[in-house]
């Protein structure tokens, strides 16, 4: 029974590494002096996220940790898990490793769960995520947990954990299994994917297998690996990354080239992309890229993010790439994003101002008796109760500017409004608006 299911687990699950030295890249974590191996060699281990495209590695190093700690191993789903599961897991007295996948999923009630358990040391987290953790982890859970990425695997790792899994593999090591360097260069080129490479393989042997009766020798040629991948792999993980074609992504569109731009959105969707992860970036691209110069992307961009939400693939597909086009062609302007950056980087370096006594909040009677007896209270103009509902004012205690207006689209009229109410003949300029 227990063959049976050996020989219906893949080959890329048989041969996940149970030992530092076993497991392939990310030597900038797992090599002598680095930060994993040494949790690992000192058994203090520390809760982490570890973040990084598909396939590079997460659940494997999750899965030796827990080995080398000799922890009970909880594998759960950020979709899924819900509060009691949560409960449950932490009235398990032993030590233990709770391993989330799809971090970025996890929603805020459930990660407050985490912070009790984790200050009183009773679970160690293991969170994988392809989603920077500095936008989807709370701030008081993030100073708790450790953040460490994971780098895609290059073609020559992924080569030698092939070569590998052929020795070491029960099933596999038994046979004398031969692989050309066309082979195998084709096989890596192809898939991108070393889960993929493993299966294809293992798939390209068990073919030969059955075809030839168990010849003493199997010879895996390039002419194998054409047959069973039909389509290349668009190395959307591996190669051009999640990261760096989203991030082409965004700057086409930033760029205004709706051609780029439909590419690289093209790319994503060919590679399984979650629709509502695009739809997402695209509100943020609408806000810092497009901003004034038409405040409706916003409003389009959310729009779009629900449709996606509601419809789901395939037509979603249809709903991002209106938007991609649209977003390419529109004026741009950051002066909202800069007037923010410019008054966050003045607090930083200058500390806060006080708010003026006349702007201040009145909590409680008491206050509102003195304010009202006060020369305050004759200090604050309503500006609803003057001329074009605007009045000349001083909002801080010292004069400073940071926001700038562009001269494009709708944010030229609104720098017409912004001017004409600042100035003496303000009636007068009013009908040339």
């Amino acid at each position: 029974m227990d063959l049976f299911v050996v020989d219906n687990i893949p080959l890329s699950k048989r041969v996940i590494p149970s030992t530092i030295d076993d497991f392939v890249g990310q030597h900038h974590l797992l090599a002598p002096g680095k930060p994993i191996r040494t949790m690992i060699e000192t058994r203090i281990l520390h809760s982490m996220i570890l973040v990084g495209p598909p396939a590079s590695g997460k659940t494997s190093l999750a899965h030796l940790i827990s080995r080398q700690m000799n922890m009970i191993f909880i594998n759960e789903s950020a979709l899924t898990i819900d509060s009691e599961s949560l409960k449950k897991i932490f009235s398990i007295s032993s030590n233990k490793i709770l391993f989330i996948d799809e971090f970025h999923r996890l929603t805020r009630p459930k990660q407050d769960m985490l912070l009790g358990p984790l200050e009183r040391g009773e679970i160690i987290i293991i969170g994988a995520t392809t989603e920077n953790p500095n936008f989807i982890i709370q701030p008081a859970l993030r100073s708790r947990i450790f953040t460490f990425e994971l780098y895609p695997l290059t073609d020559k790792e992924i080569k030698k954990i092939i070569l590998n899994a052929l020795k070491i593999d029960k099933i596999l090591s038994s046979k004398k299994i031969t692989e050309s360097d066309e082979a195998l260069d084709f096989l890596v080129e192809y898939t991108k994917d070393v889960r993929k490479s493993l299966n294809a393989i293992e798939i390209c042997i068990n073919q030969k297998i059955k075809s030839e009766n168990e010849l003493s020798e199997i010879v895996i040629e390039k002419a194998n690996i054409q047959t069973l991948l039909q389509s290349k792999d668009t190395g959307y993980s591996m190669i051009d990354g999640h990261y760096d074609v989203i991030s082409a992504f965004i700057k086409s569109i930033r760029g205004s080239d709706p051609d780029a731009a439909v590419y690289y959105l093209s790319i994503m969707l060919e590679s399984g992309e979650d629709p509502l992860f695009i739809a997402r970036r695209l509100n943020i691209l609408a806000s810092e890229d497009i901003g004034l110069a038409y405040p409706e992307a916003l409003p389009i961009a959310t729009s779009a993010y629900i449709a996606c939400e509601k419809i789901g693939l395939p037509e979603a597909r249809i709903i991002l790439a209106e938007v991609t086009v649209l977003f390419s062609l529109l004026p741009k302007s950051n002066t909202a994003y800069v007037a923010l950056e410019n008054a966050s980087s003045d607090i930083r370096k200058n500390g806060t101002m006080p708010v003026p006594e006349h702007l201040k909040n009145i909590h409680i009677e008491s206050d509102l008796q003195t304010y009202l007896s006060s020369n305050n209270s004759k200090d604050y103009k309503y500006p609803h109760d003057f001329p074009d509902h605007f009045i000349n004012e001083s909002y801080l205690s010292s004069k400073k500017e940071f926001f700038h207006f562009s001269n494009l689209g709708f944010e030229k009229q609104l720098k017409k409004w912004f001017d004409y109410l600042r100035k003496d003949n303000a009636n007068s300029n009013k009908e040339n608006l």
